[in-house]
């Protein structure tokens, strides 16, 4: 056993280093749903106005994402990794301190929006396509789970700080969180196979590898030039904005504060958005397995068109609690963010490896898009008509919308070859 570990392709350990790095700063995406209602009983600001800071920082965290695998091909996955790290955790901090919206809006939703975007799945697609050949779809899937999870496995525990210590404790939890997994990042992430002398796992000698970007700003903007003119890249984003719009937008935004209008406590609906991150791990897993073997466009079709039909009765199981919203929290935890690897696949078989991770960055924007969207669209509508119900509804349905848009992807034809070489 000892001899097998000693072998073992470092690809696995920068697999671990980044499963950890996501997994410590995944603390700093789950705060928006808890400080929903501590904010708006201390300084009496409504659901809107706490969303848009949400808002905003959703936008910053999908937008960074493609300049962001843009200077991470450039610089270095350390040096931006803790750079960003560092970032959130000052911006975590300095939140404890505010007393007006505008804080709010440039602290957690700019500072902690432009740090959290570097740490998107951009970074996960960077680490798979850069380190592994062979097991590319799987390690997608898992390190997805990390980022994904760890937002929701966390909450229990921050919600239960926010009311036993007060909810500037939770700016300075995940502070700590942050800064902890720089040490980590520098001691043992590396930016390439080719920094240890190694090819990336499961490459044959004949691997070729991509060719440094000279400049990463317009390799960014040059990405999205080129891939806007493919009717496939527009499919993707359009299904990214779905997903990103009924899950994190939506479900892990306003779900506590929809659970409380059911008479649910915060603590026991973290408890439950806990749930779905636990089945998250094994559902984004499994379908970073299902990626390597399967067609990723059929895995779309019915990853939307199961998510769909759940959020369309939503509604009904918060009013019955117990097993009905127990068993819709497990079966959508295993869909929750399924649909990454199959879209990265996409990204990467239709826009090549070079250009996959860049193209990617932006089909992620779609995704945040959806997810402010989603973020101030149900408060605005939940302060309007004192319900989640319709926000559950539009969202159901537009998963179902999805479903048939992914039908006409098509993820065979390679599209790579249009491209210019990087600049």
């Amino acid at each position: 056993m000892l001899q097998r570990i000693r072998h073992a392709h470092y690809a696995w350990v920068i697999f671990v280093v980044a499963f950890i790095t996501l997994l410590g700063a995944a603390g700093f995406r789950s705060t928006p749903g808890i400080l929903i209602d501590p904010l708006g009983k201390e300084f009496g600001w409504s659901r809107a106005t706490v969303a848009t800071a949400v808002s905003i920082n959703v936008l910053l965290f999908g937008f960074i994402g493609p300049f962001a695998a843009a200077l991470q091909l450039r610089y270095g996955l350390r040096k931006i990794t803790m750079i960003a790290l560092a970032i959130i955790s000052t911006g975590a901090l300095l939140t404890t301190q505010l007393t007006h919206p505008w804080h709010l809006y440039i602290l957690w939703g700019g500072v902690v929006g432009v740090g959290s975007g570097c740490m998107a799945t951009v970074f996960a697609s960077t680490v798979a396509s850069r380190w592994f050949v062979k097991r590319r779809g799987l390690v997608t899937g898992a390190l997805t789970a990390a980022s994904a999870s760890g937002q929701l496995v966390f909450l229990p525990l921050l919600s239960r700080i926010a009311e036993h210590s007060g909810w500037r404790w939770v700016g300075i939890v995940i502070a700590l969180c942050a800064l902890s997994v720089i040490p980590v990042v520098f001691l043992f992430l590396r930016n390439s196979p080719a920094d240890v002398g190694l090819l990336p796992y499961g490459a044959t000698d004949s691997f070729v590898a991509p060719t440094p970007l000279k400049n990463p700003i317009r390799s960014a903007f040059n990405a999205f030039r080129d891939a806007k003119s493919d009717g496939t890249f527009w499919l993707l984003w359009g299904s990214f904005f779905v997903c990103g719009f009924s899950t994190n937008g939506l479900i892990q935004t306003h779900f506590i504060s929809a659970s409380h209008d059911h008479l649910l406590t915060a603590s026991v609906a973290a408890g439950y958005l806990a749930l779905i991150g636990g089945f998250d791990v094994i559902g984004t897993v499994f379908s970073g397995w299902l990626t390597d073997r399967t067609d990723p466009t059929k895995l779309l079709l019915v990853y939307y068109l199961l998510r769909g039909l759940s959020l369309l009765v939503l509604d009904p199981m918060l009013n019955m609690k117990g097993w009905g919203l127990l068993g819709f929290m497990m079966f959508y935890g295993l869909d929750w963010v399924a649909t990454v690897p199959p879209t990265v696949a996409l990204c990467a078989q239709r826009f090549g490896p070079q250009r996959g991770p860049l193209v990617y960055g932006w089909v992620f924007a779609g995704h945040q898009v959806g997810a402010a969207v989603a973020a101030f669209g149900a408060g605005y509508l939940r302060d309007v008509t004192g319900s989640y119900k319709s926000s559950f509804i539009i969202s159901g349905t537009c998963c179902l919308i999805a479903a048939y848009g992914v039908t006409r992807i098509d993820g065979k034809t390679s599209f790579a070859d249009r491209f210019s070489s990087a600049g």
